[in-house]
């Protein structure tokens, strides 16, 4: 039960310290920097605690995905607004709907969702590995996941950096015309990809107990904070139906026309 604790403790701290930035520059969005950070530092914190090549394994996985994610969302978010995400989920612009309410919905909301998503990595930080192949096959999904949200974003980028007048309405090349959200379906296998690195490695018991962890994470960046939410703006837009009756919302296929 320690490292239960300790990984609690880890999300707390980070997003604590996040809180008391987003209110000195008067923006609630960075915490959204913050969410790939609270990973890491939770599976740095549990590798140091328990050390061993496994647990410092499973910390270089998500300190790679953790740290570059966190990069690309301040970098894309530089000299931004607040995102009105959060202003419709507060009833007000950010800490002027009030401290005790963005600290509950936003901040510790984040840090416990966090610790739970982090099960995986929990058990791994005190149990002992069984079958290596399994870890090495966790490996390979966690890569796929990275590879569409590297280059996926990547895409996104190039796209968004042409003139309006000259790029087409819907951005359908690449990995965008295998899947509507690429970087999405990338986060959802970074986790199933940990969760099979990290638990189910350990044995059966481990991996049915935390398969929460990526099934949760896999329902929130699909239906909740993720996909769907997005679609309802990109729907708007010209060409959308008939890009949508070509490319799946999310598990990808090979493109067609």
């Amino acid at each position: 039960m320690i490292q239960v604790l300790v990984a609690l403790l880890a999300a707390v701290v980070v997003m604590g310290v996040t809180a008391a930035v987003s209110k000195r520059v008067d923006r609630v969005a960075v915490v959204d920097v913050a969410w790939g950070s609270s990973f890491v530092a939770i599976a740095l914190v549990l590798a140091l605690v328990w050390p061993d090549t496994h647990s410092w394994l499973l910390a270089l996985l998500v300190t790679v995905w953790g740290g570059r994610l966190a990069w690309h969302i301040l970098r894309r978010s530089h000299g931004a607004g607040e995102d009105p995400r959060y202003e419709k989920m507060l009833g007000g612009p950010g800490w002027h709907a009030g401290a005790a309410k963005v600290i509950v919905r936003v901040f510790l909301t984040q840090a416990v969702v966090a610790f739970v998503i982090s099960a995986p990595l929990q058990a791994a930080a005190i149990g002992d590995v069984r079958w290596w192949p399994v870890v090495w096959l966790g490996v390979v999904v966690w890569a796929v996941g990275l590879f569409f949200e590297v280059v996926g974003d990547r895409e996104l980028a190039a796209y968004k950096a042409k003139p309006k007048e000259s790029r087409p309405k819907i951005l359908d090349t690449g990995l965008w015309g295998w899947t509507r959200h690429p970087n999405y379906f990338g986060d959802a296998c970074v986790w199933w990809g940990l969760w099979i690195a990290g638990a189910v490695s350990l044995g059966w018991l481990p991996g049915l107990v935390t398969v929460f962890a990526p099934i949760a994470m896999t329902f929130f960046i699909r239906n909740v904070t993720g996909a769907k939410l997005l679609e309802k703006t990109m729907s708007q837009r010209e060409g959308w139906a008939e890009y949508a009756d070509r490319v799946p919302l999310f598990f990808p296929r090979p493109p067609r026309r």
